[in-house]
């Protein structure tokens, strides 16, 4: 027997092949078929199941691909709504891989039609478990993203609810030394206090996890609904998406146009220009978001940008644009994509530099904006009298803005303040708005 985790650093977010006997059933996987295909052919084996612990929203999965590519049948909760294809996979149903036995648990409190897989080994005995967005490394997954999307919704108080008992009834009444498998890592918006780990076992999420504490279960909704991340604007789209399963991946990348600098463009539709702030500041299109090609480009890119809104994407090389499409695939944006740009044209528009030293001597002359999250204000206030306005939300919200003086935005560390500039700069001309940048961490006590 082999469990294999395969890692989307960018997502956060972790799929699974177990073999064995040369059978495989691939966990989650990601909407890119290609590391599982490898896989079995490297090892010389056969992809004979896939299985969706739930309608993911924080990413596109490549389950209806793989399935059509291996004719391998898709294993999902009935209660999911699948619209593909596919085998009800729930409470008690079981699963052979060569010498192993999958089995499912329904786990709801996540979503409805959670479940996690237990493998039990050619023994009989439980060895490990998947648990999807059930439970995490340090955590448990966030019960409020299917208020209003999905097969079922429920209300997050009702989900926190189902979470209690999942955990306390089904999860950790399992041996302790059963190894633990999540879908997300640290960094995922999936949960709130995710670990750096990436596996456990359930006798360790029981003296460490914060939810798995002694608490009743008044105490637990309380807990699990307070400081939770941000809901993208991409989420109920990818679950409504991965409800009845993505386009191919390949296909789907080769259907976006690359395009040439002067390529006639929509005159009014939105650039991501993908380039480092400073040559963006040097010369930008005026209808350009400086949303850099980071670690989480995805995530930001769908928290800005809402399904169905058209967008142009700009890069300096063929190869990072290539990359890039990628990237966007993996939260199905690729359709949105206007036209593809390895070549950024000449841009008119430059960025005005803030004179950092008049801004520490007269900080009340300026606006100052924060476009931090929630929960990073309230840890920190930097600038005490800061309009507080996070990043996901700047485009909905800049009429609130102030235009008496000449704007400055921060966040923590340089990456959200060029792109919140740049959004704040194309819609106020009245007064300069400036990005403080990585300067932020020369104002780090609170004023």
């Amino acid at each position: 027997m082999k469990i294999e985790q395969i890692e989307d650093k960018g997502l956060s977010h972790f799929s699974y092949i177990i073999m064995s006997d040369a059978e495989i059933a691939v966990i989650d996987p990601a909407r890119d078929p290609r590391p599982y295909e490898e896989f079995a052919m490297v090892h010389d084996a056969r992809i004979i199941a896939v299985i969706e612990t739930h309608p993911h929203a924080d990413f596109v999965s490549g389950h209806v691909e793989l399935s059509e590519a291996k004719q391998a049948p898709i294993y999902v909760s009935k209660r999911a709504g699948a619209k593909y294809k596919h085998t009800p996979f729930d409470e008690g149903d079981e699963l052979r891989i060569g010498e192993i036995t999958l089995q499912a648990i329904n786990t709801p409190g996540h979503s409805p039609d959670s479940i996690s897989i237990l493998l039990r080994d050619e023994n009989g005995k439980e060895h490990a478990i998947f648990t999807g967005d059930s439970l995490f490394i340090g955590d448990v997954g966030r019960p409020d993203l299917r208020e209003n999307v999905g097969n079922e919704t429920a209300a997050r108080e009702e989900l926190a609810r189902q979470m209690y008992h999942t955990t306390r009834e089904k999860l950790m009444n399992l041996p302790d030394e059963v190894l633990v498998y999540p879908a997300h890592g640290a960094g995922s918006l999936c949960g709130k206090a995710i670990s750096e780990a990436k596996s456990s076992t359930i006798g360790d999420e029981k003296r460490t996890n914060p939810a798995l504490q002694e608490m009743t279960e008044e105490a637990f909704v309380s807990f699990i609904n307070q400081d939770q991340p941000f809901v993208p604007k991409y989420f109920e789209y990818a679950v409504r998406l991965n409800r009845r399963g993505a386009p191919k991946f390949q296909s789907a990348i080769k259907q976006v146009p690359i395009i040439a600098p002067d390529h006639r463009r929509h005159k009014d539709a939105l650039i991501i220009d993908t380039r480092p702030e400073d040559r963006f500041k040097q010369g930008h299109l005026p209808t350009a978001i400086n949303l850099q090609d980071g670690p989480k480009f995805e995530t930001w890119l769908g928290s800005i940008v809402a399904p169905e809104e058209k967008f142009y994407l700009l890069s300096e090389d063929e190869e990072n644009l290539k990359e890039l499409i990628e990237r966007t695939a993996r939260i199905g944006y690729e359709p949105f994509i206007l036209g593809a740009l390895p070549v950024p044209p000449a841009g008119s528009e430059k960025s005005p530099v803030l004179d950092i030293e008049h801004f520490r001597s007269n900080p009340e002359a300026y606006t100052i904006l924060d476009v931090r999250n929630s929960n990073e204000i309230e840890e920190q206030r930097v600038f005490a009298n800061a309009v507080e306005m996070p990043l996901h939300q700047l485009r909905e919200r800049i009429n609130e803005i102030p235009v008496d003086k000449p704007i400055v935005v921060h966040c923590a560390g340089g990456y959200r303040s060029a792109a919140g500039a740049s959004i704040i700069g194309q819609a106020i001309t009245e007064v300069p708005v400036y990005d403080l940048g990585s300067a932020i961490t020369q104002f780090n006590s609170p004023r």
